[in-house]
């Protein structure tokens, strides 16, 4: 299969494995949503969907979250690991929004990307799972998969999600990440990989190495 056809099989095969794909971080807007997804780096999904709770009980809006302490907030989150930065991010953004966009998430890239802790991966996903607007975030199960498929050269996140972009359609984009990252979680981890078991990688095939 040449890149094109690949991409074609992927997109089918991923829509009849996942028709339906759930956001994985439990949230109920633009700003639960950015908090979680901070504080998903280096931490697993279900671990931050078993500490939301406890924080946006105290505080699910940047009023209310300045009210509290960095340390009080940094002794909530602290499972979910990189604490001191977390809490000092989560603290300072939702000051910001407040000063600067009357207590509301920003719907563009350039306003997200200037808080503190949310870089360009983080502002695609609010981008993408909270206002609809096309986007492509890159994880690592993306990135890892993409390279995989012989879909991206695998150099840099950056580069996987340009390739990703010119290779799928637009209006896939925002269904599609997620698909890939829940078949990368059921089947092709990178550790315990098993050639068999990944319908996708079985048919089209696959690079040994991983992307670096």
């Amino acid at each position: 299969m040449n890149r094109k056809e690949k991409a074609h099989f992927v997109m089918e095969k991923l829509e009849e494995l996942y028709p339906v794909v759930p956001i994985p971080l439990d949230h109920k807007d633009p700003y639960t949503l950015t908090i979680a997804v901070l504080l998903s780096a280096q931490c697993k999904d279900v671990r931050v969907n078993k500490i939301t709770p406890q924080l946006f009980k105290l505080a699910d809006n940047p009023i209310d979250m300045v009210k509290l302490k960095v340390e009080e907030v940094k002794a909530i989150i602290r499972p979910c690991g990189l604490s001191p930065a977390k809490s000092k991010a989560i603290w300072n953004l939702s000051q910001i929004l407040i000063d600067k966009h009357s207590g509301k998430v920003p719907e563009n890239f350039h306003d997200l990307e200037a808080l503190p802790g949310v870089g360009h991966k983080t502002a695609s996903v609010v981008m993408s799972q909270a206002f609809g607007f096309p986007a492509f975030p890159v994880d690592t199960h993306i990135h890892r998969l993409m390279y995989r498929w012989g879909l991206t050269n695998g150099k840099n996140v950056k580069q996987t999600e340009v390739d990703a972009k010119k290779i799928f359609p637009e209006n896939k984009w925002n269904k599609l990440h997620l698909q890939i990252i829940f078949y990368g979680r059921e089947y092709s981890p990178a550790r315990g990989f098993k050639l068999d078991n990944s319908p996708i990688d079985k048919t089209i095939g696959v690079k040994n190495r991983l992307p670096k």
